[in-house]
Formats: structure tokens, sequence, C-alpha cells
């Protein structure tokens, strides 16, 4: 065909309504020379048959960003584009059984106050005079949420790419592409069966044919796409007439209805209803080679199976009696792709460069206008708007087998509307990464979380200590886990104790200008040689994009060290941003990390080991522990004398074995958790995270400006420096309850929200509930008194000095 583009600045693979969306905000941006391309018609994968529910409620302060932006895009679309569109706001009403769902819904209702979001509170019987054929008489309560409704995804889909076209976008239909090629200067070729396409980047929006995509792009070093596809049904009624004289009197749809206790939606449709459940007895489609995905599934369902979700279907009839006067017109079955999490892929393709993705989404309807300004955010900015690490490919790595998929997206599909407790860890597909003393561990009494794949303790049971996954069903910090995590903090503040940290993510520098490279990528200095410090790289706006502790091993050879989830996450950071001839090599997988801390963990370790133990804080030196070579680093997460102890897997066995029999005491992540919030040590994607400034984050002392290279972000940081910042770090004691804060919980001066905590839990040493968070920086001054919002009730707060509330002048952690 003539007109065949050859070349263009993006292309686009997928014409749904995540596609469109992506290629409408690049043209919104001012990326007009774009191209989707569709190997059907638009809406021919999960699009077409989405049933088109648009909520903004999550307790993901990221999803609900993405979502509280589509409905505000939605709501103006048809006017802007010119294209008429059925978008109903007719409010939701979520339904809860239980005090711990009620908070649940304080909590989501305060994140989205602080979003301009107006949810309300409701009582049993405010729903059933709004609501009247809502049965209410075994209800808790009720969370309302005026902005929810839902749209037709055909008509949003056509309506972006409407809006995408008339700002110069190409669209091609009936055009599958078949592969991609990366030149040498990293720009791509796309080949369809109509010719090849040359651009600068390339967007993997394929749906559900995500991961066959994602192949394509392995050679280039990139990976299988962590996805699985899952059966969802929902069934439409037939019309019933007391809806629609409801409808006519009031002249709106009812609310949608969420029982999310039982698991399923009940929204109106027509005069009708339209139920969806979420079953635990739920069923994949094409997870194994003898399953395989057609070649093409374009508009196409499956055979209904409505014995699978009989059970919530009574249900919902006995919630809304009204169903049980009507029969069922049909029922839709088709293809959800699903992630590991039940989160979409949104940015950088790990490992490929000028690649992204913006793909499996388990509620693109809701998410698709978000998602596409975040793509188009991460393509022409470099960056987003929010942070979005929640979606952010890299957060998975290479634990994520197609096993791991399967049993994910069946575990969080059967438990879609589920409470995700802080203490509760999920259990299907565990053990994929194990410590090389996982089984001492055991044995000890370790009750294991998964921090990117690895299998870390969480806390140690005693005995008779109830570790069944009931008792993690609560939002308090009470549980037979508190009593454990006091004695081990304890055994740290007064003796020693020794915790494992498998997955440290650890990338070995080198070469000729090694130093030089990264003093023009890190915003503050470099450590002398046996020395280590922290080092922070900001984004081109000066927000903390991550932090390294740096090893500085020779003069251009370095050990780079960051958090476990972290890993392709700044293994790309490292790779994109140094020179060819400055090696990089991810160590994570062939060592372990011990951290020996306490006032007696000199005492200890000199019976161990040859090291000079005598050497200060922040040197490391290579050593013999227990007749084994290691590495120690005079550094301590936990804010007490102490060492982490490096070593090759084959050695940690022995040298744990040693450090116990020595008489340390194990400890786990809960116990590390509150020992560092007493230090205000701050955790990479909480506290640490590009929401942030690095001066807002309270890092100044990790920048250099006066230094010759022009780091990313160093302009902005001189800008913001003589503007002033916005808000503040601060570190608060809370008068808290039960609870402690969450992340993400609105800060109160009088009746106005001014911050919000980034992380919070108990401190064991000084005994109070302690906060980490951000306020507007004229009240970020010692003594000022805010409040808290936990869970829906506010609690008195001081801001502390700026120094640790543990050990404020360190002596103890440099003794």
């Amino acid at each position: 065909m003539s007109d065949f583009p050859t070349k263009t600045r993006v292309v686009v693979i997928g014409g749904g309504v995540v596609g469109t969306s992506s290629l409408y905000h690049l043209a919104k941006k001012g990326w007009t020379d774009c191209v989707l391309l569709e190997k059907n018609e638009l809406t021919a994968g999960s699009t077409w048959h989405a049933a088109g529910n648009v909520p903004t409620f999550s307790t993901s302060w990221a999803i609900m960003n993405m979502q509280r932006y589509s409905t505000e895009l939605y709501a103006g679309l048809a006017n802007e584009v010119d294209y008429p569109m059925n978008y109903h706001q007719s409010g939701s009403i979520r339904l809860a059984h239980s005090k711990e769902r009620m908070q649940e819904f304080e909590r989501a209702m305060s994140m989205g106050r602080y979003q301009g979001i107006p949810m309300e509170i409701w009582t049993p019987q405010e729903a059933k005079a709004r609501y009247p054929f809502l049965e209410t008489h075994d209800l808790e309560g009720i969370l309302y949420d005026p902005t929810d409704g839902d749209i037709d995804p055909a008509q949003l889909t056509q309506a972006l790419a409407k809006g995408a076209r008339d700002m110069g976008a190409r669209i091609l239909r009936f055009t599958p592409a078949v592969g991609v090629t990366q030149q040498d200067d990293d720009s791509w070729v796309v080949h369809t069966e109509k010719g090849d396409i040359a651009c600068e980047y390339v967007v993997n929006a394929a749906g559900y044919y995500a991961q066959r995509v994602g192949e394509w792009f392995k050679p280039y070093g990139g990976r299988t796409v962590p996805m699985m596809v899952m059966s969802h049904q929902y069934l439409l009624t037939e019309q019933i007439p007391e809806v629609e004289a409801w409808t006519k009197e009031h002249g709106s749809k009812l609310p949608l209805i969420r029982d999310v206790d039982v698991s399923y939606y009940l929204r109106q449709e027509k005069g009708g209803y339209n139920l969806g459940p979420y079953e635990p007895n739920c069923r994949g489609h094409w997870m194994s080679k003898d399953d395989p995905m057609p070649e093409d599934f374009s508009f196409q369902l499956w055979q209904e199976d409505i014995d699978r979700i009989e059970d919530i279907v009574t249900d919902a009839m006995e919630r809304v009696p009204l169903m049980q006067t009507t029969g069922v017109s049909s029922v839709i079955n088709g293809p959800i792709p699903y992630a590991p999490d039940g989160l979409p892929l949104i940015g950088p393709m790990p490992g490929v460069k000028n690649a992204f993705e913006n793909c499996v989404f388990t509620f693109g309807i809701a998410q698709g206008g978000g998602a596409g300004k975040v793509l188009a955010e991460w393509i022409v900015d470099g960056g987003t708007e929010w942070d979005m690490w929640a979606v952010d490919p890299r957060r998975y790595t290479d634990y994520t087998d197609q096993d791991y998929c399967n049993q994910k997206g069946m575990e969080v599909y059967g438990n879609e509307y589920a409470m995700h407790f802080p203490h509760h860890e999920w259990p299907a597909a565990r053990d994929k990464k194990l410590s090389p003393v996982h089984d001492t561990l055991l044995a000890l009494g370790a009750s294991f979380g998964a921090y990117n794949g690895w299998e870390r303790v969480n806390w140690f049971a005693h005995p008779g200590d109830d570790t069944s996954h009931k008792s993690t069903h609560t939002w308090d910090r009470s549980g037979p886990w508190e009593q454990r995590v006091q004695e081990e903090c304890e055994a740290v503040r007064d003796n020693v104790g020794v915790l494992d940290l498998p997955g440290f993510s650890r990338f070995m520098l080198r070469g000729c200008g090694a130093a030089e490279a990264l003093r023009g990528l890190v915003t503050g200095g470099l450590p002398k040689v046996g020395r280590i410090n922290l080092v922070y790289i900001s984004d081109n706006r000066g927000r903390i994009l991550t932090e390294m502790s740096c090893m500085r091993l020779e003069e251009d050879v370095f050990m780079m060290i960051t958090a476990a989830t972290a890993q392709w996450h700044d293994r790309d950071i490292l790779v994109n941003a140094l020179p060819a001839d400055v090696t990089v090599e991810d160590m994570t997988t062939s060592r372990d990390t011990l951290i020996v801390t306490g006032p007696n963990a000199r005492r200890l370790l000199s019976n161990l080991t040859d090291a000079d133990l005598s050497l200060g804080w922040l040197t490391h030196q290579s050593a013999s522990i227990a007749g084994w070579p290691a590495h120690l680093v005079r550094v301590s997460f936990a804010g007490e004398l102490g060492w982490e102890v490096h070593a090759l897997n084959e050695y940690m066995p022995a040298i744990y074995d040693a450090v116990l029999d020595a008489g340390a005491k194990p400890f786990g992540m809960y116990a590390l958790n509150s020992l560092r919030l007493e230090k205000g040590y701050r955790a990479w994607k909480g506290d640490l995270s590009t929401d942030y400034s690095m001066l807002e984050g309270g890092l100044s002392r990790f920048v250099k400006l006066d230094k010759p290279q022009n780091y990313p972000g160093k302009a902005a940081i001189q800008t913001e420096l003589q503007a002033g910042v916005k808000k503040a770090f601060v570190t608060l004691l809370v008068d808290a309850g039960a609870a402690d804060a969450p992340y993400m919980s609105c800060i109160w001066h009088s009746d106005e929200i001014v911050g919000e905590t980034t992380s919070g839990g108990w401190g064991y040493r000084v005994n109070a509930s302690i906060a980490l968070g951000m306020v507007r920086a004229d009240l970020a001054v010692p003594g000022t008194k805010l409040a808290v919002e936990i869970f829906g009730k506010k609690f008195d707060a001081i801001i502390q000095a700026d120094q640790p509330l543990w050990d404020p002048t360190n002596e103890r952690l440099r003794a």
C-alpha cells in the first residue's frame, strides 16, 4: 500500500483501550508521529467483552491515582474528541460484613479524600434508603463512591482512537505485527505482514497476547512477560420492571453494588442487571503446552460455565431479591490477562533499551486512561508524574516462571476483593528462591515472607505460637508475632542479633573510568578505597530514583548494593547510564548476607574472625569467619554496633551456624523494620520514591552541587534550592491506638491535610508508634503538633527533632 508508513517515532502494538490510550496520550504530548498496529479490528481482545466498570477504589496510591485520572478523562472525552459515549457515573456502594473491612474502607476513603475523590461512609440504613432493593440486615457498613460507574468499552476505544487520529497519529487495523529487530543505535524495526516500520520506541500493548509479543524481545535482553490468562464470566439478566421504574423516577441508574466479602459486583444494565463474580474455584486458560493459546482469538468467547459461579449467584439473589424475579439473558465468558499480583505492567521493558510495556490489564477499562498518560510520560519525559513502582514491569525478576504466574494468577483472581493485611503472606507459588541457610531458619521457627522471590524470615515463632493464615487477618500491630518481634528487638538492643538477608541486589562495576562515570551519575561523592557510603541517583527533575550502598574495592572497582526488589530497576539504571567499557556484573544470586548487630557484636565476632574489628564505621575488609572467606562491612541498618557479613552461598551455612553457636539471637524483617524506623532510616519505594525530590527527602547531605559533573537532576536541584522546598521529611511520634500508620496515611493540621506518611510502625526500643512522612515545609518544625489519620481516626502526633529517636548521637552505632 502506497501510504504505508515506513518510519515513525513510536509503534504501539495492540488496539484495545490501553493501546489507543497510549497513542492518544503520546499525541497529546506532541508526539503525533506515532503508529498503532492492530492485527484485527480495534477492541478485538479483552476490550470488546469487558464489562466496562470504572471504579476509583484502591488501597494502592498509584492505582488510585491512575483510576481517578481515568474517570476525569472519560467525563470530558466525548466532547473533546466529538465522539458520543455512554458513560454513567452512577456511583457505587461497597458492602462491609466485618470491622476489618470497614477499616479498609476508612483507609481508602482517606486516600481518596487526599486525591479529591469525595467518598463517604454510610450506615446500612442510609444505603437502604438510597437503594431500596438491597438487603442490609447483616452489614457492618457501606463505602459510597459517587465517581464510580461504567462506560461502553468499544465507544471509549473508538473515542480515544479518533482523538489520536485527529492529532495526526496513525492506526493500522488488520495489520499484524510479526516480529521486531533492534538496530545498532538501539532503535527498532517492527515487522508486519504489510511491511517494516522503523521507529525509535516500541510499546507492547498486546493484552492477553503480550507474552507472545514479548518473546520477540528476548534476543535483545528481554524476558518472558510474567502473566497468565483467566476465564472471567459475567451474566446479564432480563429486564426488571421495578428497576426500569426506579430509573425513570430518578433519571439515573442505580448505584453499582460490590459485595467484596462474597466477591462479586452487581450493576444495573439497561433495565436489568449485570452480575460479575470472582469465584475461588476459578479457571485459567492457555496455561500449558497441552492447552496452547490460539493464533487468533479475536472477538471470541468460551462456553459458559455457570456451575462454577452458582454459589455467588445465589448469594447475589439473596442480597437483591429482585434478581429472583427474572431470568438470565446471556453469559459472557472471556479471557482476562493477569500478572502475578493482579496489577498491570506499565513502563520500561526490563533489560531492553527503548522498549516499553503497557499490558496485562485485569481492569483495563478503569485503568486505561491513566495507563496511557503514564506510558506517554515514560517515553516522552523519561519519568512519570506519580511514582508508579506498583506497576513497573521491573518489579518482577527471574523467579516468575510460568508455574509461578499460573499459581499467583489463580490466587489473585480467587481473592480479587480480599483485604491485603500488612502481616499476611499469600501462600501460592512460594519457595522460588531460598537462602543457603533456609533449612536452619525453618528449624528455628522462621515465619517467612517473599522479597523479590527470596524467602526471608519475618519473625521467629516459638512452639505454640499461632502461625495460621487466619491469625494474620488484622490491621493491628498485635498478633502472635508482636511479643516475638519485641524480644528480637531487645536482643539486638541488649546483646547481639543475627539476620539472614538473602537476595540483596549487588552489582560489581569494573573498568577504566568507572569512578568518573559514577561521579557523573550519583548526586554526591564516592567513598575512598576500603570505605562504603550511601549514594543516591535522581531523575532529571531532581527526584529520588534510587539509593545504593557504594563499596569501593579498588580505584575503579565498586560493589553497588541495593534493595532486593530493586534488582532489575537498578541494573537498568547502571547499564543504561554507564559507558560500555564499564562492566556491570549482577552478583545477586551467588552471595548471601548476614547482619550481625548489637552492643556485644564485636565480642562475639572476635572469637570467630581474623578481621580487624577496630576499624571504624563505614569501613570494609576481606577476612575469614569460622575459617571461611567473607567480607565484613561496618554498617548496620538496625542502628547498633554491627557488621554485614557477605559470603558466597556455599560458605554461609557454616558461618551462620558459628554465629548462632556463639550466642547471637536470630531476628527477622519485622524487627529490622522497627529498628530502622527508630533511626529514621528510609525504605526504598516507601520513604524514597520519585514522588519526592532529594531536598524534600532530607537528603541534601548526599547532594554535591559544587562538583563539576552534571549528574541527572543537578539543575533541577539547584532551582529547587533557590525556590525552597514545598514539602519536608519528618519523623513523628504518634499517640496511636492498636494500629500504626500505614503508607500514605493523611497527616492533618487542624482541619487541613498537610502531608502523608511514607512508613510507620512500633519502635520497641523507644516504646512508641513512629511514622515517617512528608509535611508542608512551613510546618516541618520540631515540636509541631499534628494528627495522623489511621483507619478513619485521627491520632495526635508531634514532629521530632532532626535526629534519630534512638541513639541520637550515634554513639552506639560507632562504638
